[in-house]
């Protein structure tokens, strides 16, 4: 394994392919799929965590969580299809159960639903044979398996929330009710609705369902028969009459209705439900009191984006996936183009009055491939670039957006200036440098560059690199102007690399080249040539000597200079290392900068880490990132983060540690810079909206407190007219309450009267009624006591039969037990009998029951073999007739197109007319405010011009005064100035001087060595002629005619040798083959015993004349230390003299500041004459002192002038002094030696 390790850190992003990809786990965290993980994410703290997906799987297809919100279901589709089921309450979200197809052969299951009790599963595989899958999943076990529909496709499947046995699914035409019994899925339902396309449903109550469909409309269906339905833009549900009559028209001519909002998702709840409405909309259902039926009562839009190219676009979204929080006060959902939105339920029911919006749940996310990705050194900064024509800044240090903005065109390539300050972006026409400001991204230079696939900055941020096809184009940062270009590339450039000291560039390409570029020179100094193989990426080592490379051929290669091949050229790159990937692309590659491992990406999305040095064998770990090809790798630079994005559409931020799971040693701490740019008219604009704010505030101020004493005086008055009221009201009822007691004493004295005649009637009434009383109660005691007589001799009677009684049941009790002890003797004996026959019949039972499943077995065996043969001949009928039901749905969709995209236009139409209108009556209400204001203004502005001309006539005075100043402080510069010009034409002198005095020596010693050589090869030729004129004249004419013929081949080739004179290698090599092919063996050795004497005095006046030039050396060194040490007190007397100018300005500003103090106390008349005189002393104090700085500015110029001239005649001097190198005539080089 590697010694380095990358853990996943934080991600951006979503899938939107998806089904089902947004989940609620408690009430601040959501799930949702993003590159190859799930993605735990809460809302409130900001964190994330990840469950990776399975190793080479191709896609994920739908999610699922249980109804407890323990366990989670994740569909995946690789060589077969998956469902794996993960337990959230482990904190690893460790795996429990991989589920698959088993013998049914499925390629991807679409979409996923728990039971209620979390203990069964519900999976609905693809195409073409649309199978639903009932699995015990903890088991392992499929309980049942039903083809749900022949043509497809199938949008969502459930359970009933109050029976585990009860489903429903529904698709494009399909609508059914299944329930389990017997080991099987029957269906319950009869509706038809072939002509339906249902996108989403959701159960309302035990036997209520609601679905919705492509078209608009909202189904209601009890106990699987259709009750009602209503479309989403109207209120009210539609009578039965009106739905019959739709239906019947619906089958007699199938036509597509007038508004096509696509109802694509709905969530339940206690209060009724929510779904999608269209583009960017959900509505909010209620129940009503009437008939259980719904009632709209809110709509929640996606707000328009202002950082797109056209806001309104993020309106036009369409949802995807609803879901409620458990306790529902949360609504989040996610759309087609990647973004996930979300809003509290509370806030959204308040706002009666306003439109509700969404807000973003984490961030904006890409919605299309990332085509780039950069760093920078100085912030924190990541930059990333995509085919959904957007820019992104984002922070790796807080994981939050920082700023972007979409563009009319794609953009292919992004990069980050080494300050953060600054981005270059390549587009489709050209490429664009812009500011990163506080809250845009802002062009300010463009450069005609088409499809700028690669770019990059220096690390000096001096230059940088683009790539057009296959030449690269060095531009300057500073000048804009095209300093290079690179070309050799016979393919596309795919990968650009800068060296740590920005001296050299590596590039790659299609070509399968490898070259290594001169940034100064512009020339390519080494390559590497592979022409099997497609480079891709290519990264370069901290030390710049070993260039890694990954391409086509499934290798990673490690390529240095070949100094150490003698028989190769020095400018040739070999391949030292190739690391095999088993058969798996790589896309990109990244390395650490302490170098210690490297990254790669593959084509699968995975992300390999390999230690370095590169290992013998395969030896890397794997990590499961994205679920497409990655497109771009970075490492930050202090070594704590890795960086990858994909053509998933996400950015994923991976922790870089060891082993032990602490960060990498970092070479010195990083601070990052935080300055922000700002233009200076947004600056003033927002300082001129604070004044403004500022006087707004003060004049509501003024406002409010004039109207608080206007209440206060209102209020005073009704509280005076309450007071009075409230006394005359006091004495009214006083006068009432003394009426009122007169009335009720003349009451008391009747009602007196009344009572003492009735107690009269009372008494007399009650004495008769006792006398009567007293004799009924003597009749009734003298029956009583017969009564209790009779009732004694009755118990003495039954007393004696109880006696009697007693005494016969002692009795039948005793023989009544002995009686049955007998019997439980007997029955124990039976039952023991009985439990030996019973464990007889239960082995028997068993045996019974194992052949029973066998005979079951193969009988069901046989069954299948016959109902296969009969689904292959219906599956052949069914592809003949799907072919022609292919051709009648393409017409009839085409249609349905065409109808609902004008449908679309006339309801956008009409939006924007709705929206003119509102915004042109508001408009001419803002006019009207404004005309009043306006007139209160100019009123306030009156008195403000009196005010202002009192003020421009003292200001009149002063710049007559300050006129006088800068005419002085110009006079100072313009005499500064031309000192410092003749001071750097000086400079630049020497320089061109010292510069053509190296051109000279060169050129002398080039010339000597020739010089030398030739008369070497002259005095070799005489030494021949005289030897063969010694010779007979008859032997010498064919000697002489070679010799001739030679000496003109020789004067051929020392011409050509002349025309390499400027290149000294060309020249060296030609002079070697000349050697070679006109000097013999034998006149180098007498060559050599001759020029002895001739060396020794070479090397003699040589030594002699370099001991000279480094005399001279060392004096132009000294004076020119000296004539820098002059410079440097030149300059620093400059900043004396300008920090004196700049206290001289400051004491001006003081004393203008003083003079518009004292002029402003018109009053003191005496006063201000004499502070007019203290300004005058003072002034003039201030002008002498100037003068004083004048003279001594001259003194020291003049002292400058005198100082240069001086040092050009010491240079003139040594100019002439110097001897030239001419070297002896006499003189002999040794012979050359190969």
């Amino acid at each position: 394994m590697a010694a380095v390790v990358a853990q996943s850190h934080h991600i951006f992003g979503l899938r939107a392919g998806v089904r089902n990809n947004l989940l609620f786990y408690d009430e601040q965290t959501v799930i949702y799929p993003c590159g190859n993980n799930c993605v735990r994410y809460n809302i409130d703290q900001k964190w994330q965590k990840f469950i990776p997906g399975m190793e080479k799987s191709h896609s994920m297809q739908a999610l699922a969580i249980s109804a407890n919100r323990r366990y989670l279901a994740v569909a995946e589709h690789g060589e077969k299809g998956t469902i794996t089921i993960y337990d959230l309450q482990h904190e690893q979200s460790r795996k429990r159960k991989v589920l698959t197809g088993g013998e049914v052969p499925v390629q991807e299951f679409v979409c996923m639903a728990f039971s209620p009790d979390s203990k069964y599963l519900l999976g609905q595989a693809g195409g073409p044979e649309w199978t639903l899958f009932y699995w015990v999943w903890e088991k392992h076990k499929v309980m049942a398996t039903v083809r749900t529909t022949s043509t497809g496709p199938i949008h969502q499947v459930s359970f009933n929330p109050q029976d585990n046995t009860q489903i429903c699914v529904s698709g494009n035409g399909v609508f059914k009710l299944f329930r389990y019994a017997e080991g099987a899925l029957k269906q319950s339902n009869s509706v038809k609705l072939e002509t339906q396309n249902i996108l989403s449903h959701a159960w309302m109550s035990e036997e209520r369902v609601i679905a919705g469909t492509e078209t608009g409309r909202l189904l209601v269906l009890e106990s699987g028969d259709l009750r009602w339905e209503m479309s989403v833009t109207s209120t009210a549900p539609t009578q039965e009459a009106e739905r019959h009559t739709e239906k019947r028209k619906l089958e007699d001519a199938p036509s597509v209705p007038d508004s096509l909002p696509r109802v694509t998702a709905i969530a339940a709840y206690s209060k009724g439900f929510a779904c999608s409405a269209g583009p960017g909309t959900v509505c909010l259902f209620e129940k009503t009191e009437e008939k259980d039926n719904y009632r709209k009562t809110r709509e929640i839009k996606i707000p328009p984006d202002p950082c797109r190219n056209e806001p309104s676009q993020a309106e036009q979204q369409e949802i995807t996936t609803l879901c409620i929080s458990p306790s529902e006060e949360t609504l989040a959902t996610s759309t087609d183009q990647g973004q996930l939105y979300y809003i509290t339920l509370s806030s959204a029911e308040m706002s009666k009055g306003e439109q509700a919006q969404f807000e973003f749940l984490s961030h904006s996310f890409h919605s299309s491939n990332i085509t780039g990705l950069s760093i920078c050194m100085r912030k924190p900064l990541i930059a990333t670039c995509s085919l959904d024509h957007s820019v992104r800044i984002w922070n790796f240090e807080t994981n939050a957006l920082e700023l972007y903005k979409e563009f009319q065109e794609e953009s292919y390539s992004v990069a980050l200036h080494p300050s953060g300050l600054f981005i270059l972006v390549g587009f489709s026409d050209k490429i664009r440098l812009m500011n990163l400001l506080i809250d845009d991204i802002r062009t300010f230079k463009e450069f005609t560059v088409r499809g700028c696939r690669e770019c990059a900055f220096s690390h000096g941020g001096h230059v940088f690199a683009a790539v057009n096809g296959n030449v690269i184009h060095i531009y300057s940062t500073t000048t804009f102007d095209n300093i290079l270009n690179l070309k050799g590339h016979n393919g596309k450039v795919r990968s650009i690399a800068w060296s740590a000291d920005d001296s050299r560039l590596v590039s790659c390409g299609m070509d399968g080249a490898v070259y290594e570029w001169n940034t100064l020179s512009g020339k390519r100094e080494s390559e590497s040539v592979l022409k099997s193989c497609s480079y891709t990426g290519v990264a370069l080592s901290p030390d710049n000597k070993t260039i890694f490379a990954v391409g086509s051929d499934c290798t990673l290669k490690e390529i240095q200079d070949c100094q150490a091949c003698p028989d190769k050229m020095s400018d040739v790159l070999c391949i030292l290392r190739e690391v095999v990937s088993d058969d798996v692309t790589y896309t990109t590659i990244a390395m650490t900068r302490s170098g210690r491992a490297i990254f790669t990406g593959t084509a699968f999305g995975t992300v390999r880490a390999i230690k370095y040095p590169l290992p013998m064998q395969k030896d890397w770990a794997e990590y499961q990132a994205h679920c497409a090809p990655i497109t771009k790798m970075v490492v930050t630079f202090d070594d704590q983060y890795l960086l990858t994005v994909s053509e998933d559409g996400c950015l994923l931020i991976w922790k870089i540690i060891d082993k032990e799971g602490r960060g990498l040693k970092r070479d010195k701490e990083m601070t990052y810079a935080e300055e922000i740019l700002i233009t200076k008219s947004d600056l003033e604009e927002k300082n001129q909206i604070m004044l403004e704010l500022k006087t707004r505030v003060e004049e509501l101020k003024m406002e409010n407190e004039y109207q608080l004493r206007l209440k206060d005086m209102n209020y005073s008055e009704k509280i005076k007219d309450l007071t009075e009221k409230f006394i005359h009201q006091m004495e009214s009822l006083k006068t009432e309450n003394q009426v009122l007691k007169t009335e009720k004493e003349k009451q008391e004295l009747v009602n007196q009267e009344a009572l003492s005649e009735v107690m009269e009637k009372h008494s007399k009434e009650q004495q008769d009624l006792e006398s009567t009383n007293n004799q009924k109660l003597l009749l009734e005691y003298e029956k009583h006591q017969e009564l209790q007589m009779k009732s004694q001799q009755m118990q003495e009677r039954y007393e004696e039969k109880l006696r009697q009684l007693e005494d016969s049941k002692v009795q039948a009790l005793e023989e009544i037990t002995q009686f049955y002890e007998a019997k439980m003797q007997e029955k124990i004996l039976t039952l023991g009998q009985c439990q030996d026959e019973s464990r007889q019949q239960v082995r028997e039972f068993e045996e019974i029951k194992k052949q029973m499943e066998e005979d079951g077995d193969r009988e069901l065996q046989d069954i299948r073999v016959k109902y296969e043969r009969k689904l292959r001949e219906e599956r052949e009928t069914n592809m003949r007739l799907k072919g022609e039901t292919g051709v009648m749905k393409k017409k009839f969709s085409s249609l349905q197109r065409e109808i609902d995209d004008r449908n679309l236009e006339i309801e956008k139409l009409k939006a924007e007319q709705q929206k003119l209108q509102a915004v042109i009556k508001s408009l001419e209400k803002d006019i009207l405010g404004l005309k009043r204001e306006i007139q209160e203004r100019d009123e306030t502005l009156q008195h403000k011009e009196k005010h202002i001309c009192d003020l421009k006539k003292k200001n009149q005075e002063l710049e007559k005064f300050k006129f006088v100043l800068d005419y002085k402080i110009n006079e100072l510069k313009k005499k500064i100035e031309p000192r410092e010009n003749e001071i750097k034409e000086m400079k630049e002198q020497i320089q061109e001087m010292e510069g053509e005095l190296e051109q000279f020596h060169k050129k002398n010693t080039q010339l000597e060595l020739t010089i030398a050589e030739l008369k070497l090869k002259l005095k070799a030729t005489d030494k021949e002629m005289h030897k063969e004129m010694q010779r007979p004249v008859k032997d010498l004419f064919p000697q002489v005619k070679d010799v001739e013929a030679l000496v003109r081949r020789f004067k051929t080739d020392l011409h050509n040798c002349v025309g390499f004179i400027q290149e000294p290698k060309k020249l060296k090599e030609s002079i070697r083959q000349l050697y070679d092919r006109y000097v013999q063996q034998s006149d180098v050795v007498e060559i050599v015993g001759v020029d002895a004497d001739i060396q020794r005095e070479y090397s003699r006046q040589r030594e002699h004349l370099e001991k000279n030039v480094a005399s001279l050396k060392r004096k132009l060194a000294k004076d020119t230390e000296v004539h820098r040490a002059d410079n440097v007190k030149i300059m620093k007397e400059n900043v004396s003299l300008i920090k004196e100018i700049n206290d001289l300005r400051k004491e001006l500003r003081v004393v203008r500041a003083q003079v518009h103090d004292y002029e402003s106390q018109v009053g003191l008349n005496k006063k201000n004459n004499k502070s007019t005189t203290d300004i005058k002393t003072s002034t003039s104090a201030g002008t002498m002192r100037r003068l004083n700085f004048e003279e001594e500015a001259e003194r020291i110029i003049q002292l400058q002038r005198l100082e240069i001239q001086r040092l050009r005649q010491e240079l003139q001097g040594h100019s002439q002094t110097l001897p030239p190198p001419t070297p002896l005539a006499s003189t002999k080089l040794p012979a050359l030696t190969t």
